[in-house]
């Protein structure tokens, strides 16, 4: 779960720019996707994303949760179990409330996030060690979770072109962090349901212990009105990477694939 969270963060570098009123909402309560996250033929781990209707702090919210498991051998030797939950206001589409607990081989983190967009303040209780800090947020951010399906209101794939270059605000651990990605073009993928017409996404990421270069990661979406994710793909320091679609389930609009 942590490789597919982590490849939404660099998702997230999508701009608001990208934003119309005439861009319909591309998900709604009751959506759920499940990937499948392997080295080649080498199941690492499942991982799962849900929406679903909640309210908090009498605002009407989608509560996101996503969850990631590791598998078979490598659950022996490395075990995963991360949790990641959003409340996003539905009224404006920014988070509320961002929960990270994650066990991974041992390293452990349990931290609750509250966001005061107006304020633009966030305030984060450690739980594991009993820590609470407030920060400035430079601005109205989102989380590495509810960033992604902010983006997927913004994009239009009728009008984004190749070589766009985007940014975006995000707030991660205890900052304020911007992130750049390109749009590589329109694509046909080869998915297990089919051939569906995509978007190819490139971000730029930060080379060094986990990525082997800043080109290192490549990201695909549906192009239609879902703005599904498809595939993920990341040539790590210790191989390549790759997390497919496995399965969904309440889509907001008819998943559209190419018939032979």
């Amino acid at each position: 779960m942590k490789f597919v969270l982590y490849c939404f963060l660099f998702i997230s570098s999508i701009s608001f720019a990208q934003q119309t009123p005439e861009i319909p909402d591309a998900y709604e309560d009751g959506e759920w996707f499940k990937f499948r996250v392997h080295y080649g033929w080498f199941n690492a781990s499942y991982a799962t994303l849900k929406v679903e209707e909640d309210t908090f702090k009498n605002q009407d919210v989608h509560h996101i949760t996503g969850k990631g498991k590791s598998t078979g051998l490598l659950d022996l030797f490395f075990e995963v179990d991360d949790n990641y939950e959003t409340y996003i206001e539905k009224s404006t589409g920014f988070p509320l409330k961002f929960i990270r607990q994650i066990n991974e081989g041992g390293h452990t983190k349990n931290l609750t996030l509250e966001f005061n967009q107006n304020k633009e303040k966030a305030t984060v209780h450690d739980i594991k060690h009993d820590e609470t800090k407030t920060f400035s947020t430079e601005g109205k951010v989102q989380d590495m979770l509810s960033v992604f399906y902010y983006l997927r209101n913004q994009i239009d794939p009728n009008i984004i072109e190749k070589g766009d270059e985007f940014l975006i605000n995000l707030f991660f651990d205890d900052k304020t962090h911007k992130f750049k990605t390109v749009f590589l073009g329109h694509e046909v993928l080869k998915t297990k349901f089919g051939k569906v017409r995509a978007l190819k996404f490139r971000p730029y990421v930060h080379a060094g212990r986990v990525f082997k270069e800043e080109e290192s990661l490549t990201f695909w979406v549906s192009a239609d009105k879902n703005k599904v994710p498809l595939k993920i793909k990341a040539n790590l320091t210790v191989g390549s990477l790759e997390a497919d679609l496995e399965a969904f389930k309440g889509l907001r609009y008819p998943f559209m694939m190419i018939m032979d």
